[in-house]
């Protein structure tokens, strides 16, 4: 009886690696379909069957697309309306995978990926990921990225020209000392706010004052603490840009514990446009960034690698727009 034909026989004999070999017999992402079929004709030469039928369960496609996302919060959760919009009239389930960090935060997603990939999802979208080249052998797109753009496809919002529209809104409305409450250092969506509220000051030729920038990380407490030293200041900014919408909210909530009146006294604009900015007693001015339309363009960006159709775009950045309500209004007296 002859030896048992194993996989580096059949990855030698068809010219490929042993990697290459595994994905084409169990129907993994990211191999040429001339070369699919040259392995499987080796595989069918070579009686390699018993290993065929051993992964046949894992060929399968299970029908599901994850959401991968570091947490549950209003803008993940607008992200996962979008994608489930766009998955509404498809064949696909989604399934919403927030794993546990154990408090580390830096390379969640690969975690997540490797007990997802290949056996409970066929595809990933990953909203906010760390790392951007997760090695995964599924399709995988990913949301605004904190390290930016790289080797798979991604999808963010204009942050840099956002926050350049919301300090020059405050600019345009008579202020000078304008505050920025700034999201967390590792974003580059959030450094990009910075960047704009920055350029938007240079071209108005209003130097910026290292006091009237605080770190929020977006964060509840941290926002607070940052707005109060701010505030509670005989040099107060008269406007602040807050780098999202709930911290926008803390800041409006600090400046009523000193007693002062927005818009009157101090007018706050936010970013991103979650639902509780337009709900509020005193309707929020923000930065709308189209946070369903970043999930439904992840969404059409996996299908069209699942359907092996090349990307119009393997980076996408989508327009963000101002939408002016009762927080923000021109600057009155001599301040």
């Amino acid at each position: 009886m002859g030896a048992r034909t194993t996989i580096h026989d059949v990855a030698k004999a068809a010219g490929v690696s042993v990697s290459t070999v595994s994905k084409a017999v169990n129907g993994r992402y990211g191999i040429a379909d001339a070369t699919v079929q040259r392995v499987l004709d080796t595989v069918r030469e070579l009686g390699y069957e018993s290993s065929l039928v051993a992964s046949s369960m894992r060929a399968r496609r299970t029908g599901v697309i994850g959401v991968l996302l570091a947490d549950f919060e209003p803008f993940s959760a607008e992200i996962l309306k979008g994608v489930g919009a766009a998955m509404h009239d498809t064949a696909f389930d989604l399934l919403a995978y927030s794993g546990s960090h154990h408090g580390a935060r830096e390379g969640w997603e690969r975690r997540s990926l490797s007990r997802l990939s290949g056996t409970l999802i066929d595809a990933a979208i990953m909203v906010t990921p760390t790392v951007v080249s997760p090695g995964a052998e599924i399709p995988v797109v990913a949301i605004d990225p904190h390290t930016g753009r790289a080797d798979l496809p991604t999808v963010e919002s204009d942050s840099f020209g956002g926050a350049y529209a919301a300090t020059r809104h405050l600019i345009d409305l008579g202020h000078r000392r304008i505050g920025f409450l700034a999201g967390r250092p590792d974003l580059r969506s959030a450094a990009l706010r910075d960047a704009g509220y920055r350029r938007a000051l240079s071209d108005a030729g209003i130097l910026v004052d290292p006091s009237l920038v605080g770190i929020g990380r977006y964060e509840l407490e941290t926002t607070r603490e940052s707005a109060r030293l701010m505030l509670d200041s005989a040099s107060r900014p008269t406007a602040v840009f807050a780098a999202n919408d709930l911290s926008a909210i803390a800041v409006i909530d600090v400046a009523h514990d000193l007693g002062l009146r927005v818009p009157d006294d101090l007018s706050v604009i936010g970013f991103d446009d979650v639902p509780e900015a337009s709900r509020r007693t005193l309707p929020l001015t923000t930065i709308q960034q189209p946070m369903r339309r970043l999930g439904a363009v992840a969404a059409e960006m996996v299908f069209a690698q699942l359907s092996g159709r090349e990307l119009d775009e393997m980076h996408v950045t989508l327009p963000t727009r101002l939408v002016v309500r009762a927080t923000t209004a021109r600057l009155t007296g001599e301040r």
